[in-house]
């Protein structure tokens, strides 16, 4: 599989990315990518030939390796990182078709520019950035639930006991290299924890900074405000002044 075309695609988000969006790009293809595609395949490449069973029962290796790996542990991280990093091309889109827009503008209107910056972060593509980083968590999270689910933690067991058919009886398989699969297994999860958690830092600091920047902005005076007459008494203040102008009549009788 060639993920090089994949790093170029992406190499673009960085322009738009904040810092914690830049660092969840390095540890995507330095600790995810880069491992996946030097270390990992060649740790799982014998999973097959290497997975042997007590038995010499034909079709009995083939059904208990099945019911072992339903889905290849390389395969299922082949599929994570595909979807993980298809979010971060919305943002690209979306740029993209700013930039389309703010230059049929600029030729309609002789000169003037729609958008000062369209890679800038605001209006749609601010939750266009937004939605691609609750995109990401997500895919992160479903992938390492199926992970857990699929094979009851993140441990591979030395040797496996399989009592299926074709199988005459009960036998003990073995896997190849337990040791470091299981090591490439939990790196692998950490680097995708590790994603996660520098997604919802970026959610918190997008979310904080347009929060203080509504709040440092001056409040506009409101338009439809009734302005009141100070000249104008009400009929209260009417009625107890004319009781004093009567009472001073009187005393002054």
């Amino acid at each position: 599989m060639n993920w090089s075309g994949l790093e170029a695609l992406l190499s673009g988000v960085n322009k738009y990315s904040t810092v914690f969006g830049r660092v969840w790009l390095s540890i995507v293809f330095v600790f995810r990518v880069l491992v996946f595609v030097v270390a990992a395949q060649r740790v799982w490449g014998d999973e097959g030939a290497g997975f042997v069973c007590n038995t010499r029962q034909p079709g009995c290796n083939n059904v208990c390796y099945d019911a072992t790996f339903p889905v290849s542990h390389i395969r299922l991280w082949a599929l994570q990182l595909i979807f993980v990093t298809c979010p971060s091309l919305l943002v690209v889109a979306h740029v993209k078709y700013r930039e389309e827009k703010d230059k049929k503008y600029e030729a309609v209107h002789q000169g003037s520019h729609l958008y000062a910056n369209p890679g800038k972060k605001r209006g749609g593509l601010w939750w266009t950035y937004l939605l691609s980083l609750i995109v990401k968590m997500v895919v992160d999270a479903a992938f390492l639930y199926i992970l857990h689910h699929m094979y009851n933690g993140f441990d591979l067991p030395r040797m496996v006991k399989c009592s299926m058919d074709p199988c005459p009886n009960t036998v003990d398989c073995f896997i190849s290299r337990p040791t470091e699969k299981k090591i490439f297994t939990l790196f692998m999860v950490v680097s995708s924890v590790l994603c996660i958690f520098m997604c919802i830092c970026e959610m918190f600091y997008l979310i904080g900074k347009r929060i203080v920047k509504r709040c440092m902005m001056p409040q506009e005076p409101q338009k439809n405000a009734k302005r009141i007459d100070p000249t104008r008494m009400s009929n209260a203040s009417l009625s107890s002044r004319k009781s004093k102008d009567t009472k001073l009549d009187k005393t002054a009788i």
